[in-house]
C-alpha cells in the first residue's frame, strides 16, 4: 500500500530555491529534468519508503541526485519530507 507524502514548508522552500537556482545557472531543461527526476523519487518513495538509509533517529536520507539530498520521515501513516539538504551549501548546516 503506498503512503501519502507530506513536503514540510522548509523542504518545500529549498524545493522552489533549487528550482529556480536551475532555470537561472543552468536553464529552463535542467529545472524540468530536476522536476521530473523528484517527482519520480517521490512516486517510488510512497510505495518502497525505506529505500533512504538511515541519518539520524528515525529520520531517513536519499540522494537524489549528487547535489540534493533529500531526507524524511516515514509514520504509519505517511512519508513526511523534512528537508532537502542542497549539498554544494555548507556541511555544518545539515
Amino acid at each position: 500500500m503506498a503512503l501519502d507524502i507530506v513536503i514540510l514548508k522548509r523542504a518545500e522552500i529549498k524545493l522552489d530555491r533549487n528550482i529556480e537556482y536551475l532555470e537561472n545557472k543552468w536553464g529552463e531543461t535542467s529545472a524540468k529534468e530536476f522536476v521530473l527526476k523528484f517527482d519520480s523519487f517521490i512516486n517510488t518513495l510512497s510505495s518502497f519508503p525505506e529505500i533512504g538509509s538511515f541519518h539520524k533517529g528515525n529520520i531517513r536520507a536519499y540522494v537524489l541526485v549528487k547535489q540534493v539530498t533529500v531526507f524524511y520521515r516515514v509514520t504509519s501513516k505517511q512519508i513526511i519530507i523534512v528537508n532537502l539538504f542542497l549539498n554544494r551549501q555548507d556541511h555544518k548546516r545539515k
